[in-house]
């Protein structure tokens, strides 16, 4: 399967539009003036026009067809601050909206997208991740029935797609949290064309060690199945024990999952992002993402180590993301 290619097909034509905070970012303003030529998606970029001018300038980028907002000429800034006051309900008075609003980009830009002005946002590219699910949670909030984002990657090679979560937010999920990222992975790969066979990693294959951590994952399993009975979903799993079809059979010989997993949800933030960069660095696949999960409408977050086509990417793939919010 090609990922892109099932992502290209489904948003050409669209018209869809991307916001990126960070507009004086070299990667960032290269990544949207490809968007723009490829006609793929609308970038819409945010920050000083003079600065950006003047990266363009030393980059020999041709931003002419690019839709910039400087938040200090942005004359719909009024209007915003009016609705993220409201939005707020309290927290925040005017004042310190219009602050907010005009200093900090990543709330100019998930205000734009709050409002419909943009279909979703890419940023992180020069700010921790918390600064970029921050607004977010405040603003555009999670779905209903749902308490907490989390972060999935792609893991891609040859025709291989794999989805590892969670990668970029809960540092120590409990049973409840765990069954949340099944769930929303299940969403999330659906999305993309990804029939997902969910494994539930642990250090131990059904019962083969006993602990409080592997009594949550075994709960969070419960969990995710009673809440959604048609998840393909299996655990507790080792990992060789979901993935290579002889261990499976051998470890968990009556499960659906064990051994053909192709999506799992991994027991801490540290295990999953300790995982997918092994795979991407050592195993050779192509990681993408994070993609967080949850939200009303597309918010995802770049490494600060980010390449001008990692940005490009998950332009991509938050524009698919937000035909189905």
């Amino acid at each position: 399967m090609d990922l892109f290619k099932t992502v290209n097909e489904k948003i050409n034509g669209k018209g869809l539009k991307i916001v990126f905070p960070e507009g004086n970012d070299e990667r960032v303003l290269g990544a949207c003036v490809r968007l723009h030529n490829d006609k793929i998606v609308h970038p819409i970029v945010l920050g000083n026009k003079a600065e950006i001018s003047a990266l363009a300038n030393e980059k020999g980028f041709d931003i002419s067809g690019l839709e910039i907002i400087d938040p200090a000429e942005y004359a719909e800034m009024d209007a915003l601050v009016n609705s993220f006051v409201e939005r707020r309900k309290g927290k925040i008075d005017e004042a310190g909206a219009s602050k907010l609003l005009n200093e900090d980009t990543n709330y100019l830009g998930t205000m734009l997208v709050f409002t419909g002005k943009a279909d979703g946002l890419v940023s992180g590219a020069t700010r921790s991740t918390g600064d970029t699910v921050r607004p977010a949670l405040q603003i555009i909030k999670m779905k209903e029935g749902f308490k907490k984002t989390s972060g999935v990657m792609f893991l891609s090679k040859g025709d291989e797609i794999l989805v590892f979560a969670d990668c970029a937010i809960n540092i120590a999920p409990d049973a409840n949290d765990l069954a949340e990222t099944a769930i929303l992975s299940n969403t999330t790969a659906r999305q993309f064309g990804i029939e997902p066979r969910i494994a539930m990693l642990s250090f131990s294959s059904k019962g083969s060690a006993a602990s409080e951590e592997v009594t949550r994952v075994e709960e969070a399993t419960k969990l995710a199945k009673e809440r959604n009975p048609e998840l393909l979903i299996d655990g507790e799993l080792q990992f060789d024990a979901a993935y290579v079809p002889s261990v499976g059979k051998s470890k968990a010989p009556n499960s659906e999952v064990a051994g053909k997993a192709n999506a799992f949800v991994f027991p801490s933030l540290e295990a999953g992002n300790i995982g997918y960069k092994i795979a991407q660095r050592l195993g050779g696949y192509e990681a993408v993402g994070p993609i967080l999960q949850g939200l009303n409408s597309p918010v995802n977050d770049l490494s600060r180590g980010c390449s001008e086509e990692d940005v490009y990417k998950l332009a991509l793939l938050t524009a698919a993301q937000s035909l189905d919010a």
